[in-house]
């Protein structure tokens, strides 16, 4: 196998039939005669039963499990989990945690899994929270966190370490992972959390400190590309679904009732998407990636009335990015932002219930009853359920596998349902959307049966946007890549495929 260094964020290693791992950091990398110890795990007995706990040095996981016969093996991934030699004692381990962005169901969780992994696996006493984002590791005090100060705060939602938006001084951030003796970071927070990572895992390759950079990936809107999905997107769903309901209660309890929905997605719509194929009480899904319009023929009015006069009642779910363009003309927040670069947005699901109610009220031939339901907070705030619980003890427990064996500069994540380290770079890149001329989109309008609003020149802009080189494999999705355009393609969650 040939290697070569792309990057400092990622290792190009190339073999037989196509074969292209992107390999992740490693301190040997820029620190020179690190001793290696063996793995603890050895000696704990809740690995010594199993019967092959390390994992494989070239244990590797593919990007793509769909391929052609004759085709290349396309990209793989360097497999998360246990190694035999480790790069730190546990008594040398000074290790940190930070959340940043938004809340997201299973923070807490994730905190919890890395204190219990590192003292439970490896044997470490000495592990810190970091207070309120990016920004306490230079202006707030740190947390002590024990086993037992994280027992049971799984159980409520949120983060107990705080988190903030911005406050990212690379400089003085490293300073304080210098002057704590920090050597293992593990930072929690999505692609702009990420990137703040990739920044921080260059100054302290820059230094040449042994420091481990670890990133967990959240996101409650599934846009980080490459994984299967975020923790706290299970959770989501499932808590829209009560929004859903409700809303679908009020719409046919009275005549002409329309329930309209507001769910996350700034710019990706796959919570109101799975939301809507979970719930079968949606008439009408809107997402950012496919444009709707308002008038004439084909338009949301025409199919509004036509459900009415079908059903006598209807559920619409928005994604709270969808139909900006509409709302274009009266945003003056258009070019505004939040402290992480995220695009200040009006609320699309208000807007749009007060031009349904204007419309029909100018028409007085259909009296319509609308209610309004914004659930955003209630789902970001609640504790994560059963099936991201998991995923946020596994997310965890690969990343201090890999902070232990010293990889460094990786993002934990699942790949194809296996655990995998990913370069930086490679999660911060792009950002992972719906498209709209998938599988996925299509069993979505055959099961609310609704238009999909792109005219006919719409449809044939979109397929040529996203139109990869070589022939589609899964769901637009592509083995090795396929160059710029194929790279326009985008990664769908697996779990309903």
């Amino acid at each position: 196998m040939a290697s070569s260094e792309s990057s400092s964020q990622m290792k190009i290693v190339n073999g037989d039939g196509g074969y292209v791992l992107e390999d992740v950091p490693h301190l040997t990398d820029y620190v020179l005669n690190l001793p290696t110890y063996p793995n603890p795990l050895r000696s704990n007995p809740a690995y010594s039963v199993v019967k092959q706990y390390f994992v494989h040095m070239d244990d590797t996981v593919p990007q793509k499990v769909v391929v052609h016969k004759d085709g290349p093996r396309g990209v793989h991934f360097r497999r998360a989990g246990p190694r035999q030699k480790v790069y730190f004692r546990s008594d040398d381990v000074r290790a940190c945690i930070v959340t940043c962005g938004g809340l997201c169901p299973g923070l807490n969780t994730v905190i919890r899994e890395i204190v219990c992994g590192l003292s439970y696996m490896y044997g470490v006493d000495k592990v810190l929270g970091i207070d309120g984002g990016y920004r306490g590791f230079y202006s707030k005090n740190t947390i002590t966190l024990t086993p037992k100060v994280v027992n049971d705060i799984h159980k409520r939602g949120g983060t107990i370490l705080g988190t903030s938006r911005g406050g990212h001084d690379t400089g003085k951030i490293v300073d304080s992972i210098q002057d704590r003796g920090i050597n293992q970071v593990y930072i929690i927070g999505g692609d702009g959390t990420q990137r703040g990572a990739a920044v921080i895992y260059e100054e302290v390759r820059k230094r040449g400190l042994k420091v481990v950079i670890a990133g967990i990936p959240k996101t409650i809107d599934n846009d980080i590309p490459v994984i299967d999905r975020s923790f706290g997107f299970d959770t989501a769903v499932e808590e829209a679904q009560r929004a859903i309901n409700a809303a679908h209660v009020e719409a046919e309890s009275v005549e002409n009732g329309i329930g309209v929905v507001k769910l996350m997605g700034r710019y990706s719509g796959f919570i109101a998407m799975y939301a809507t194929l979970a719930s079968r009480d949606v008439d009408c899904c809107l997402i950012p990636e496919s444009p709707f319009f308002l008038e004439g023929k084909g338009g949301l009015y025409e199919f509004i009335k036509k459900r009415l006069k079908e059903n006598g009642h209807m559920v619409i779910v928005i994604a709270e990015g969808a139909g900006q363009d509409l709302l274009a003309e009266s945003m003056q927040a258009m070019d505004q932002k939040d402290a992480s670069g995220n695009k200040l947005l009006q609320d699309v699901g208000l807007w749009i219930s007060h031009k349904i109610k204007d419309h029909f009220a100018k028409e007085n031939k259909m009296a319509i009853v609308l209610k309004y339901i914004d659930p955003t907070y209630m789902i970001r705030a609640v504790p994560s359920n059963a099936s991201d619980s998991v995923y946020c003890t596994l997310l965890a427990q690969s990343a201090v596998h890999g902070a232990m064996a010293g990889y460094t500069g990786f993002t934990s994540g699942l790949v194809n349902g296996r655990h995998t380290y990913i370069p930086f770079n490679r999660i911060t890149e792009r950002m992972n959307h719906v498209v709209i001329t998938d599988r996925m989109w299509a069993r979505l309008l055959s099961s609310t049966n609704q238009p999909s609003f792109l005219k006919l020149k719409d449809v044939h802009e979109v397929k040529k946007a996203e139109q990869p080189l070589t022939p589609p494999l899964l769901d637009g999705g592509n083995c090795n890549g396929g160059g710029e355009e194929a790279e326009k393609v985008e990664q769908v969650p697996s779990q309903l495929l």
